[in-house]
């Protein structure tokens, strides 16, 4: 049964949810309860599937409110007539079911699911069932190509008619920002490297994130092509067009719960390269106690995934596992972490040396998979590149076709913020460095949303210290930011000392 509505645009966001309210008495008489999917209909066959809420003084009888996530992505104004009509609950749930019992999953079920979320047919609790069912049952290998191929096909896809190369990494490691170096040494060779990221989940900051510190990181895929075109390159937010959309639904679900399951983040990556038509993949894994990849038995088993599911979508692959004691570079968070890339890049003599070498040898490792060079030369071109400047002309290539200022200086990003230093409490030496203590006192200081939030690390791991020396500095946008890092840092020992 349909009924018709005017609409009526409400300044409320539901957080991720796209919401509706109706009059309670009206919906009352109507059969429809809060938290009931119902189909909206209007003008140019426009039509979309939202969550039922009511109220007794938002809406009137005879209106139906709109939360933002509606009107600002939906061509629908105020006094628009809206055709209403209630949707069962969908078959994917009885798939979600079965998965939450342990039970494998067909190609059709798995779709069902990937669609469904896709049409936000799926509420936030059921995609939260969905996400922690691999806990209960980890997926096959089969159900993860399934998983994969469901996200890319229910998207937009890159379709351009050349060889494309990337490099990811797994996340889980502060700083680590080799994706803003390899980028523009690959593409400086003519190679085509278009890059897309998410934004962070359980992290001070993701590749989209920092870039967005140098340049607009939002574009849609037509304008994405036009910028690869001018540059063999981009760097933005995957987030902003419509690759794999049913995985950004996921990590909104994820990022509250810091809940990011081994095989959610296989396929996560997987589907999102299948949508950008990458060929060669060289995939940065960081192993360490405090980092997501705890230990080699887990290294070695999401190694053999990877490169089954590349074979499966005729992708070369390659894993590189490094050892992870620390964070990579001096900075964490946007607008330092930001800076640290542009010092490798300008040759700056305050670069941090280890996030120029792991990202030299990254970007070594992806010219020979892709056979651009003999193996064991990789390494040498890359690091000509960096050198010689044609790296850093490249990147500002990259950042004027993206919106941004080519001429930005690595000095110019991060100032304007407050900070804070933290001393050694005693002497001796840095025996460990905790990632996930660095990441929740940088989110108590704001990041990744504040870009100047963050940390700038004064000392590494094995470092000699005394008593009194700097072991990192706190930057954050404001004072009253700044005193909630100092808390977090209080409570949180990220540097330990024996």
């Amino acid at each position: 049964m349909s009924f018709y509505l005017k609409s009526k645009k409400l300044d409320f966001a539901a957080g991720g949810e796209i919401v509706a309210v109706i009059n309670e008495d009206e919906a009352e008489s109507l059969g429809i309860q809060a938290g009931d999917r119902i189909e909206l209909k209007w003008s140019n066959k426009q039509k979309i599937i939202v969550w039922a809420d009511t109220s007794r003084s938002r809406v009137k009888a005879g209106q139906i409110g709109l939360f933002r996530e509606v009107w600002r992505h939906h061509n629908i104004t105020n006094g628009d007539i809206v055709e209403v009509a209630i949707i069962s609950r969908p078959p994917s749930i009885q798939a979600i079911k079965r998965k939450m019992l342990g039970k494998s999953l067909t190609y059709e079920e798995i779709h069902s699911i990937i669609s469904d979320i896709t049409e936000n047919r799926l509420s936030a609790v059921e995609i939260t069932y969905f996400v922690s069912s691999s806990f209960v049952k980890p997926y096959s290998n089969e159900e993860l190509f399934y998983l994969s191929k469901s996200m890319a096909e229910t998207g937009e896809q890159m379709n351009m008619p050349i060889r494309v190369v990337d490099k990811h990494s797994v996340g889980g490691l502060p700083g680590n920002r080799t994706t803003m170096v390899v980028v523009p040494i690959i593409a400086s060779l003519g190679l085509y490297i278009p890059k897309t990221s998410s934004r962070a989940i359980t992290s001070p900051a993701g590749t989209a994130d920092t870039m967005e510190v140098l340049a607009p990181v939002s574009f849609s895929m037509k304008e994405i092509k036009n910028i690869v075109r001018k540059t063999k390159a981009c760097l933005v937010w995957g987030g902003g067009l419509n690759i794999a959309p049913a995985d950004d639904k996921i990590i909104q679900i994820s990022r509250p719960l810091a809940l990011e399951p081994y095989d959610k983040m296989l396929v996560s990556i997987m589907a999102k390269k299948v949508a950008m038509g990458v060929d060669y993949l060289v995939i940065d894994m960081p192993i360490g106690e405090t980092t997501k990849i705890p230990n080699q038995h887990i290294a070695n088993m999401l190694e053999k995934k990877f490169i089954w599911l590349g074979k499966k979508f005729g992708m070369k692959i390659k894993v590189i596992k490094t050892l992870a004691r620390e964070p990579v570079g001096r900075g964490i968070g946007p607008a330092l972490e930001a800076r640290d890339v542009l010092r490798v890049l300008q040759q700056h003599k305050l670069r941090p040396h280890d996030l120029e070498r792991k990202s030299v040898n990254l970007a070594g490792q992806l010219l020979e998979l892709k056979g651009y060079c003999r193996k064991g030369q990789g390494k040498k071109i890359a690091h000509r590149q960096i050198q010689s400047g044609a790296a850093w002309k490249k990147m500002q290539e990259i950042i004027k076709a993206q919106g941004g200022n080519q001429n930005i200086n690595s000095e110019a990003v991060a100032t304007g913020a407050f900070h804070y230093e933290i001393h050694a409490k005693k002497s001796g030496r840095v025996n460990l460095i905790h990632d996930r203590a660095i990441n929740e006192i940088c989110m108590n200081l704001g990041a990744p949303r504040e870009k100047l939030a963050g940390i700038h690390m004064h000392v590494d791991w094995g470092n000699k210290v005394k008593k009194g020396d700097k072991l990192f500095t706190l930057y954050a946008p404001s004072n009253e930011r700044l005193q909630l890092g100092v808390a977090a840092a209080r409570k949180n020992n990220a540097v330990y000392i024996k």
